[in-house]
């Protein structure tokens, strides 16, 4: 135990504390089973167990138990019951209906208190760094120790588990004759398993286990043994010729078990015997219970590779699992001919062609040549067998020569065990390496550099998960936003749930919704099917059902295991009255805000660094907030220019760099954006100089110490466990440092610990009271406890009047305060909520340009009530808010840009001479045909029409806005058009001839004209397989009258009567300021921005 940290040793103290309460819990079960049964008494037994699951648990649907957990029931033995299936039984079963109001009352007390008790063994089981640190320890020790004695345990006895002598070898009369023949049989046992002779091992073991007198730690190893051998022995018996009988082979399994938790009860602190429990879980393919335990032994010994090899393995899994990535049609392995027929089927590529395209590469790239040897033998082609081995060979060949797909495939192969020896460390270094190359393809401009993406979102997930390297929700983000703007679906899809859940992200469930909806649209079937579901829950009928039809088509098993299921309650809600559907519409996107997981957010989605000219501007007149936004970030360039510049830091360059960055966070710590790849650098140097720091004194007060603590604290604020207690070390050393008040406050505030942060809080208002970070903190602090709303309010006022009118709470300041009210006195302050919420609004005009669009953690919350006064509002709605908040749509964003960097390769084509692209384009699968008259058509849009599928849509009509024009019409005319739902695509019309082309680009099909497409066919693109509207027969279009056309179209908003010009090009026009600053920002008009 001396090299067990003390955090560590605190979470086993409060597991042994559970434990113990699973012996209250089994006497309350028994004396409850008497009670319900007319006196009846319990007896541990199969017979028993059997009869109580047939007849009580089967029967009762409040009783939720897992397949494992059933079974141990049934075996009888409440012994094994843990606090989990104890919890479950005694909360849920049915109540005699003869019991009198005392039973009653005495049952509800009880009840009240195991419901308390399974809360806090959740909280404690679900640490994934098994550590809790001092102050938590006692609050969760009380708070236990309290309930076990109201169940009749005495406190005396509760306080001596609180003794480290409890981690101890216990006090034995040792038998020493016994301990040597013990000690001998276990040696003999040891060799029949190293010679693989496991039921020989398993005889030695038993004999060993059952001599009296030998010490429980030598007994722990000997069970530990024996269900090595007994795992050892399944494997055997399952793999073998002529193995026994499936039940034989199944008994071997729970023998396993049960020697496992004999040993981790023997000696708890033990990583082995925690080890060997999540090896038979494992097996077992319960992976969540098996990373239970592997986190416990890492905990326990955290150098242990194999430990961290075994949790790496079980993380991937239930991360496939909850992914559902093991039934994704992606995942299912095709040869090369397959595939291209596959292509062929559905987009019309001829395989000759794609494989003489794939040759061209190869002279382009030479290390192209061994990435497609690899794939050969990776997947199996035209005389070439499978091969991972020669796979793995030439992945490596290409990745050395600087290959982004080969460094990607290669990983995949490590990660996956193929070919090479499985190394998820070496996977995830390879990973790194492929995501660290360029976005696009070094040698052949505009096409997409495979490998980038798939790694990034690689990365994601282990970061997400903790898989070989420490669990980060923000790192887990960062890398799912760049897979996604690279163009990657499943990242979109891990991106969008994580903000829809609130997971190391404010939540957000438009942002969720809309990357929900980019994932589906880029092809990933696990997103269609939660688009569907939330289609449904708006009640929007029509496109649930084509959405999860599309999951149906993308052979997505479980959209076709659950149809019936979807479809009949879309049916049924189809049914209801308007009233009904709106009342169900407010309640789902009212729960599904209130459903969030507690996880510090600290990561941001805005770069400030470009910002600054923009900020520097404001600052100069007078905003305090820009001010403090550029003082924050010229401290940040100082310390980011230090690591740019400077290979190696010497000792006085690291100090420099700490007190920059201390500096920056200070002042505004939102602006410091470490790039993911210079984490590990930062998180080093800031190592570095507080062990110098630490090694000169613990004692000495200096500024650089207490910088480097700023630095430590902030970095890893998501380790809010360990930061806690540093931070508590801190406030010690720095009583007048506001900045470790704050830290403190805002990670209680994470841990739901409100009442502590308060505290803390308060110290850093009685050094600076009109510190307006204080203040908000405190204000929300003070809605979180609940107590005294007058006074939480009082608090947001104060930091309302202090803080600058433009900073980027006050808006948040006012919905909370809305919430304040609608959580404590609905019907009284309808009136006051609706007040605060204009007020927000009205604050987040205020706001600067990089805070915009304005991003609301609460506004969702209140939102049902001004649904339901918006019959009060005095305020004509705002015709425009449906399309304002499709201008920020992701798929709007990439489709605006990419035609941008097409038109800018125009524009350099006619400036320089010298300057030539190659257009080729391949002929469609299908022909358009037109039909003359538009009556009797179909009207559709955009969103009807499949993303991922290549077809005609024959005998409707496609009505767009054309709001992104172009400057040639070789090979054609390319073109972003708008539907009447402000959905937007890329559209090419083919087949110009050198007469027309010029009016027809600068005349007709220009900016704010209205169009109808006949039978308008979506191509998916046979190079970047991306949709586009594709028409080969001109006469398919018809422009709408001129009375339906934009005038002097806003390039941003799309609106009418845009007045303003930009100053350079003299070509774009804007309704405001802010619409050209967006259009800049968003849609990188510089790019088009001829002057």
């Amino acid at each position: 135990m001396a090299n067990i940290s003390n955090e560590v040793r605190n979470y086993f103290k409060l597991d042994l504390l559970i434990s113990r309460a699973c012996l209250t819990l089994r006497n309350l079960f028994i004396t409850r089973y008497s009670l319900f049964n007319n006196g009846q008494i319990w007896i541990d037994s199969a017979v028993h167990g059997n009869n109580y699951l047939t007849n009580v648990i089967s029967k009762n649907k409040k009783i939720n138990l897992t397949p494992a957990q059933k079974k141990t029931v049934g075996d009888g033995d409440t012994n094994e019951w843990d606090v989990s299936i104890l919890t479950a039984i005694l909360l849920h079963s049915d109540r005699p209906q003869t019991m009198n109001t005392n039973e009653i009352q005495k049952l509800d007390q009880e009840d009240l208190r195991i419901n308390k008790l399974r809360e806090l063994r959740n909280k404690v089981a679900h640490k994934s760094s098994k550590s809790v640190d001092n102050t938590e320890f006692n609050q969760l020790w009380n708070d236990l120790s309290t309930i076990l004695v109201a169940f009749g345990d005495i406190d005396t006895e509760l306080d001596k588990l609180k003794d480290d002598s409890v981690f101890e070898s216990p006090k034995q009369t040792i038998n020493e004759e016994n301990k040597k023949a013990a000690l001998l049989l276990n040696s003999l046992g040891t060799q029949a398993h190293k010679d693989e002779k496991y039921s020989e091992a398993i005889k030695f073991f038993t004999q060993a286990v059952v001599l009296p007198s030998v010490p429980d730690h030598d007994r722990a190893t000997f069970f530990s043994n024996m269900a090595g051998s007994r795992l050892s022995l399944y494997k055997q018996q399952l793999y073998s010729v002529d193995n026994c009988e499936d039940g034989d082979i199944t008994k071997e399994l729970d023998r396993a078990l049960k020697d496992a938790k004999q040993a981790r009860k023997l000696w708890v602190t033990w990583w082995k015997a925690h080890f060997r429990v999540g090896q038979v879980y494992a097996i077992l393919d319960d992976h969540d219970k098996a990373i239970n335990s592997f986190e416990r032994a890492l905990a326990l010994e955290p150098t242990k590779s194999e430990i961290q090899q075994a949790l790496d393995e079980s993380c991937i899994l239930v991360n496939r699992s909850s992914r559902q990535e093991y039934l994704d049609p992606r995942e299912n392995l095709k040869t090369i001919p397959e595939n291209l027929n596959e292509l062929k089927e559905k987009f019309g590529l001829d395989p000759v062609m794609v494989r003489k395209d794939r040759s061209l590469l190869k002279v382009i790239d030479p290390s192209m040549a061994d990435v497609m040897k690899g794939h050969q033998f990776a997947s199996g082609d035209i005389d070439v067998i499978q091969d991972y081995e020669q796979a793995a060979k030439y992945f490596a060949k290409a990745a050395n020569a600087g290959n982004a797909e080969g460094m990607c495939n290669l990983a995949l192969l490590f990660d996956k065990g193929l070919g090479v020896k499985k190394d998820h460390k070496v996977a995830r270094e390879w990973f790194e390496k492929a995501a660290a190359q360029p976005e696009e393809h070094p040698r052949i401009k505009g096409m997409r550099n495979i490998g980038v993406a798939e790694s990034e979102y690689a990365l994601g997930v282990r970061y997400f998960e903790g898989i070989s390297i420490r669990k980060d929700l923000s790192l887990a983000a960062y890398w799912y936003q760049c897979a996604t703007d690279h163009g990657s679906a499943m990242a979109a899809n891990s991106l969008g749930a994580m903000y829809l859940a609130g997971l190391g992200l404010d939540k957000n469930l438009e942002k969720g919704e809309e990357l929900h909806e980019l994932a589906a649209k880029r092809g990933d079937p696990v997103a269609m099917m939660t688009l569907a579901k939330l289609r449904l829950d708006k009640n929007d009928f029509e496109m649930a059902r084509i959405w999860y039809d599309r999951a149906c088509e993308s052979d997505n098993p479980v959209a076709h295991r659950d149809r019936d299921n979807f479809i009949e309650d879309l049916e049924a809600r189809q049914k209801y009255s308007p009233d009904m559907l709106k009342a169900m519409k407010t309640a789902a996107n009212y729960m599904l805000s209130f459903q969030s997981k507690i996880s510090p957010s600290v990561a941001s989605e805005l770069p400030y660094l470009k910002d600054y000219e923009m900020l520097c501007g404001y600052a100069k007149r007078g905003s305090i907030t820009a001010k403090n936004l550029c003082r924050a970030l010229e401290h940040y360039i100082q310390a980011l220019n230090i690591l740019l510049f400077c290979e190696t830091l010497t000792e006085e360059q690291e100090n420099i760099f700490v007190h920059e960055l201390s500096q920056c966070y200070r002042i505004e710590q939102i602006v410091a954006q470490i790039p993911a790849h210079m984490h590990k650098k930062v998180s080093n140097i800031i190592e570095r100089v507080l062990s110098r720091c630490k090694q000169e004194s613990n004692f000495i007060v200096s500024q650089l110490d207490e910088d480097v603590r700023v630095c430590y604290a902030t970095l890893n604020l998501n380790s809010y466990g360990i930061i806690e207690e540093f931070v508590e070390l801190c406030k010690q050393k720095y009583p007048k440092s506001v900045y470790f008040f704050l830290t403190s406050g805002a990670v209680h505030g994470f841990r739901r610990q409100s009442d502590a942060g308060l505290y803390n809080i308060n110290n850093g208002l009685e050094i600076e009271p009109d510190n307006y970070e204080l203040l908000y903190h405190k204000a929300v602090l003070l809605r979180h406890i609940g107590r005294d709303m007058n006074e939480a309010i009082a608090a947001y006022q104060k930091f309302i009047k202090i803080a600058p009118k433009d900073h980027r709470k006050i808006p948040e300041a006012y919905y909370e305060m809305a919430q304040c009210l609608k959580d404590f006195a609905p019907n009284a302050g309808m009136r006051w909520i609706q007040d605060c919420y204009k007020e927000g609004k009205q604050a987040e005009k205020l706001q600067l340009p990089c805070f915009l669009p304005y991003k609301s953690d609460n506004i969702a919350f209140i939102q049902p009530f001004i649904d339901m006064m918006d019959s009060n509002f005095n305020v004509e709605p705002d015709p425009i808010n449906n399309r304002k908040q499709h201008l920020t749509d992701s798929h709007r964003i990439e489709v605006i840009k990419n035609h941008r960097q097409w038109e800018k390769t125009t524009l350099d084509e006619k400036h320089n001479p010298f300057y030539k692209t190659i257009s080729t384009t391949v002929k469609p699968r299908v022909k358009q045909q037109s039909d003359k008259l538009l009556i009797g058509l179909k009207p559709i849009t955009l969103r009807e029409m499949n993303s991922r599928k290549d077809h005609v849509y024959t005998g409707c009509v496609l009505s767009v806005t054309i709001i992104e024009e172009t400057l040639s019409w070789i090979p054609s005319i390319h073109l972003v058009v708008e539907d009447e739902n402000f959905d937007c695509e890329r559209m090419l019309i083919y087949g110009i001839s050198k007469e027309e082309g010029e009016y027809l680009i600068s005349k007709l099909y220009t900016v704010g004209k209205k169009i109808h497409i006949i039978n308008p066919y979506l191509r998916i693109g046979a190079n970047d397989m991306k949709p586009s509207i594709r028409v080969d027969d001109i006469s398919s279009i018809v422009m709408q009258s001129k009375s339906e056309w934009i005038l002097n179209m806003c390039r941003y908003c799309c609106e009418a009567d845009a007045s303003k010009f930009c100053g350079k090009c003299k070509q774009a026009s804007y309704c405001s300021k802010e619409c050209q600053t967006m259009d800049w920002k968003l849609y990188n008009h510089k790019l088009i921005c001829k002057s």
